[in-house]
């Protein structure tokens, strides 16, 4: 049964009642492949913006959408992050490679709210980029790793 299911299969938040708080961790990519011209463009700091420089605009919107998942995720809690912090450069693939890493003391755990910094930083860099193309993929959203709680996970190979 999925852990948002009541014997019912209805939706419902999950009991962290009983639970102990303890250091979670979770990290989290999402990879942006922008047409040549734009990768270009943004790797010569050509691109100017009234919101500002693309990477730094994209660091403060993944933060900020972190700190808010419980607002954007139905029945996700409410968790006070304690750090959070976006990554962004390009890959040796030529990539936009933007790494979300978010911690915090809780029962449950952050692998949402590094996913949601990761997501929303690539959208921000999709948003910033799309007058150069909208040939734009956000792509390979994935948790990369998780700590705290009943298991630790790593992506193999990750």
């Amino acid at each position: 049964m999925l852990s948002h299911m009541d014997a019912d299969n209805r939706p419902q938040a999950v009991d962290v009642s009983g639970k102990e708080a303890t250091l979670r961790t979770a990290e989290a990519q999402a990879l942006v492949t922008l047409p040549p011209e734009a990768a270009e463009a943004l790797r010569a700091g050509a691109l100017a913006s009234q919101k500002g420089p693309v990477f730094d605009t994209a660091i403060l919107a993944g933060v900020m959408a972190a700190k808010q998942t419980a607002g954007l995720i139905p029945l996700c809690h409410t968790i006070p992050l304690e750090d959070c912090k976006v990554f962004i450069g390009f890959n040796e693939a030529g990539d936009v490679e933007i790494r979300c890493r978010a911690v915090a003391r809780h029962k449950t755990g952050v692998e949402m709210e590094a996913l949601t910094g990761a997501s929303v930083a690539a959208l921000t860099v999709y948003d910033m980029c799309k007058a150069l193309s909208h040939g734009i993929v956000i792509r390979e959203t994935k948790l990369l790793s998780k700590t705290g709680g009943k298991h630790d996970y790593h992506l193999p190979g990750g």
